[in-house]
């Protein structure tokens, strides 16, 4: 596939954390260097299909299907999530299913009008590869696709092998509502919580015990890793961080989504348009000031939070239409100065819960797409009612314990 010429250009031009080495006997191995080192044979001589995209690298910098096709492994298909193979497409932008023009491979879409891979997409092949670097939060849709790959396997009873790989947020913290299944979509495919604490391969288990009496299970492995611990963030790891959506461009800003990301469903900017989204907040009708000085109010912890302003624009492969685009905004910049005590999803609890506070005839609220992203219509309903974001926190965590204990039995590190 060549994808490594892509990805150094990509790795070049975004930000990149610099992370604390972890020393010589803690060397950490994803799941697809596992693979390739000790695993290969599961492979021999059978039709592989890969759901894959950009972020499948090796530490040499060489994507997994090159290393694949370079030691003789059949591999016939390839299947792209949102943002496509090369992880270049806005988000939300239909993914178009098309040819390698390299390997002559086809890449088969999962994010246009099918999402679920068809029996037409399935055929001949005779083991399914899952190797995609999410960021371990509900509404990034890596997981739903996942979630249909795994079902779709499991109807025609083809192996699906896993590639674990960490959460790069920790595998410790949960926060934020549960799915309510009424408001399932794909961006809250299943019930779990905004930050649900679990590796892939972890969650792949998770949606398989889940799945209705009439599904057929999967036949599912996980190739586990090497060395990694449930408290480390992806700071502690010896990684560079390869952006897993255009929007994401370094892991300050995947440790802020989780929070950040429900000003999506406002009439706010998530900072889409500029060099900094989800870190940088506006809209024409803010006082920096004034909103800094209620979020202060709060006791936020782990967190500076300073006034900004800028002007969304349109970025190609990046952000399309953005909101307020050619529009100054006043807001926040936000910048994470303890990655221990910060606490994401209350933030954006109560940032929005400030907001309303501040500009109650200005702020609106996108029920549906709200909706969607809290996984309850229980949250909008809170915020708009003034209910202090505490008592909304508290509310959620007899739900976070539930998931909890019924979570444990699917962890695997």
């Amino acid at each position: 596939m060549r994808f490594t010429t892509t990805i150094i250009i990509l790795l070049l031009s975004s930000s990149i954390i610099s992370c604390q080495n972890v020393s010589d006997d803690q060397k950490i191995f994803f799941g697809n260097e596992v693979l390739l080192n000790e695993k290969l044979e599961l492979l021999k001589y059978k039709r592989i299909g890969i759901v894959t995209n950009h972020t499948a690298v090796l530490p040499n910098n060489v994507h997994l299907v090159d290393s694949l096709l370079s030691y003789g492994i059949n591999v016939i298909k390839l299947f792209s999530p949102e943002h496509g193979i090369r992880g270049n497409i806005s988000a939300g932008q239909i993914v178009s299913s098309s040819t390698d023009q390299i390997t002559g491979l086809p890449i088969y879409s999962l994010f246009d009008n099918i999402k679920k891979p068809s029996t037409a997409m399935l055929e001949d092949i005779d083991i399914i590869l899952y190797d995609i670097q999410d960021i371990g939060v509900r509404f990034y849709t890596y997981i739903s696709t996942l979630y249909y790959v795994l079902q779709a396997a499991s109807e025609k009873s083809i192996p699906f092998i896993v590639l674990d790989r960490p959460n790069p947020l920790n595998g410790i913290d949960v926060a934020g509502p549960l799915l309510d299944t009424k408001f399932k979509s794909f961006i809250g495919i299943a019930q779990i919580p905004v930050v649900y604490g679990m590796t892939v391969g972890e969650l792949a288990n998770y949606f398989v015990d889940n799945f209705s009496n009439n599904d057929e299970k999967p036949v599912l492995s996980i190739i586990k890793m090497k060395g990694w611990n449930r408290n480390y963030n992806w700071q502690t790891l010896n990684r560079l961080w390869i952006p897993p959506s255009p929007n994401i461009p370094n892991f300050e800003t995947a440790f802020v989504y989780p929070g950040t990301c429900f000003i999506e469903g406002t009439n706010v900017s998530e900072g889409r348009g500029t060099d900094n989204p989800f870190l940088t907040i506006g809209a024409p009708f803010i006082n920096s000031d004034d909103l800094i000085n209620k979020l202060n109010s709060m006791n936020i912890q782990g967190l500076s939070i300073n006034p900004t302003s800028f002007t969304p624009v349109d970025i190609k492969g990046k952000a399309m239409n953005p909101k307020f685009e050619g529009v100054n905004c006043n807001g926040l910049r936000i910048s994470v100065i303890d990655y221990t005590n910060f606490k994401p999803v209350d933030f954006g609890i109560k940032l929005i819960y400030s907001l309303l506070q501040l500009y109650p005839n200005h702020l609106k609220i996108n029920e549906q797409h709200f909706d969607r992203l809290a996984g309850t219509d229980k949250l909008r309903i809170e915020l708009l009612s003034g209910k202090n974001p505490s008592k909304i926190i508290e509310g959620w965590q007899q739900d976070i314990e539930y998931f909890k204990s019924k979570r444990k039995n699917f962890l695997l590190y």
